[in-house]
């Protein structure tokens, strides 16, 4: 799940591109932004939100994608199993 504002939400549980397999860590390597893009259809001009990923530092050669989920905080905890070893052990 990605929270891309307050009204939408997206689900790549079952369908969407290869970003999906990204994995949650407690401490990332990779950072998350939506940035909104101007959509020029016809005269309207449709702004686009999109998600976009950032290294934090230069990554290796096949090394895992990993970004903070940023769960909010709910009653209802969620287990991490980042497995790094200052893992919070909660992802929300």
């Amino acid at each position: 799940m990605f929270r891309l504002d307050d009204n939408t939400v997206l689900d790549a549980t079952v369908k969407g591109n290869i970003a999906r397999f990204m994995n949650h860590c407690c401490h990332p390597n990779c950072y998350s932004r939506v940035i909104e893009v101007d959509d020029e259809r016809g005269p309207a001009i449709v702004q686009n939100k999109h998600i976009v990923i950032f290294a934090q530092r230069d990554l290796a050669p096949g090394e895992e994608i990993m970004y903070d989920y940023k769960f909010g905080v709910e009653k209802e905890k969620i287990a991490c199993h980042c497995g790094h070893p200052k893992c919070l052990g909660v992802m929300n």
